[in-house]
């Protein structure tokens, strides 16, 4: 068994998708969707391979028409209960049965996250290698709405706080807060096949931009994603 010294970037992309029918490969800005994911894992030059992880042929055959490995299309059954952490473990085993492969670290990439890049990418695992965390998730920081002002509201309109010693704060005054994204994973294959998750107690969250964060799951995302986009090309220096 060869043990690779590089980490091998797994993107998850299953075809059974209902709020945007096979959204892993939806035209975004003049490109399939995934091929956003691709270019950018193949940018970064930071992995031995870029393998797609999917169990659906068209997708398969657009994402090695963008540059990524296809070796095999998924065994186990692919749907909504499968988690990010159960495909990247499924397809560690598929590589290591089927093609000999034995990683070390492992990334995943979701194909969802269209604005997430090279640079991202390089840092994320820049942090990784430089602490001793097991797993690492991306995540970023609240933007134009702070959760410090969240509520539950009942069915005659009142709220119940979250953070009621918040209410009168100003929101400049309020500690930042992150929220989770799943643009980048990383893990010891190791620590992520002992644990059956990239979650765990010691694991690392490192900062993306919100716009690096955006995740598209149904129609309002895709658009709103278009339009970040648009906005960040308009405002790019020239």
């Amino acid at each position: 068994m060869a043990i690779e010294a590089r980490p091998v970037a797994i993107i998850p992309a299953r075809g059974g998708s209902k709020r945007i029918p096979h959204k892993n490969i939806v035209d975004f800005c003049g490109k399939p969707l995934i091929a956003w994911t691709i270019e950018a894992a193949l940018e970064s030059t930071c992995f031995d391979r870029v393998v797609v992880s999917t169990d659906d042929a068209r997708i398969a055959e657009v994402a090695a028409a963008c540059g990524a490995q296809v070796p095999f299309l998924r065994e186990a059954h692919a749907d909504d209960h499968s988690t990010v952490s159960m495909v990247a473990i499924h397809t560690l085993d598929q590589l290591e049965a089927k093609l000999g492969l034995h990683y070390e670290t492992v990334a995943s990439l979701q194909a969802t996250s269209p604005l997430r890049n090279a640079e991202d990418i390089r840092t994320a695992l820049a942090s990784f290698a430089a602490n001793d965390a097991p797993t690492q998730m991306s995540c970023f920081k609240f933007h134009w709405a702070t959760p410090w002002w969240a509520f539950e509201r009942n069915s005659g309109g009142n709220a119940a706080w979250l953070h009621p010693e918040m209410i009168e704060k100003r929101s400049q005054d309020h500690p930042p807060l992150f929220g989770l994204t799943g643009a980048i994973c990383i893990g010891k294959t190791t620590a992520l096949r002992a644990q059956g998750s990239f979650y765990g107690p010691l694991q690392r969250y490192e900062p993306i931009s919100w716009q690096s964060a955006i995740d598209i799951d149904d129609p309002e995302d895709l658009a709103f994603a278009e339009a970040v986009y648009a906005q960040m090309r308009a405002t790019r220096p020239r």
